[in-house]
């Protein structure tokens, strides 16, 4: 399983209060991101949240194809953003070769150990050769819930570059590790991870 029941039902239930606090601006990491992409591309985003991401990936000039697990999720982005948010899980993902960029900021981080090599090879699937993909975690030793009951896999930095490194032809092209709060107000160590398809 790919998502966790819990979490899913924490995001349906607090969207607005979610967007409220998170989706008014886009995220800082997008525009380097996009930078890395050929004009005009594919993009897949996995976790779409408010739509804010998604909103600035189109007005970039690329296409845009936004997905959340949250069927809340998918209503506020499309009623702020106008952006075509689908509902999908990690899981769900059974493209080939479709996309230049596949974005994830702040959503990996809650699909379980044991299924997320599934998910990167998923991703890896998905994008086109010399695609790239880029994903934020929190950091951990250990799986666990915050205070609010959303289910983290805290991975160590060491751990998740194991787990990219397992999918043959994949890159990790930069790393960024950081303190950020969230919507527990908790500050916490972060990652950055940017790779690339052979």
């Amino acid at each position: 399983m790919s998502a966790d029941p819990d979490t899913i039902a924490f995001y349906q239930a607090r969207a607005p209060h979610y967007v409220l606090k998170f989706g008014q601006a886009h995220s800082h990491q997008l525009d380097p991101f996009l930078d890395r992409l050929p004009p005009g591309g594919r993009v897949l985003e996995l976790g779409c949240g408010g739509g804010q991401d998604a909103a600035r990936i189109a007005a970039r000039g690329f296409i845009v194809d936004a997905t959340d697990a949250t069927p809340a999720m998918v209503a506020k982005a499309n009623e702020r953003c106008g952006v075509g948010a689908r509902v999908m899980a990690f899981g769900a993902l059974d493209a080939e070769a479709a996309y230049d960029g596949v974005w994830c900021h702040a959503s990996l981080l809650h699909c379980p150990r044991e299924a997320l090599p599934d998910v990167l090879a998923r991703i890896h699937r998905a994008l086109a050769p010399a695609g790239w993909h880029f994903a934020s975690y929190k950091l951990g030793e250990a799986e666990g819930r915050d205070s609010l009951g959303r289910f983290y896999n805290f991975p160590s930095a060491d751990w998740l570059a194991a787990q990219y490194d397992a999918i043959p032809g994949w890159h990790i092209a930069e790393t960024r590790q950081y303190m950020a709060g969230g919507f527990d107000n908790i500050e916490r160590d972060w990652i950055d991870v940017i790779v690339r398809k052979a």
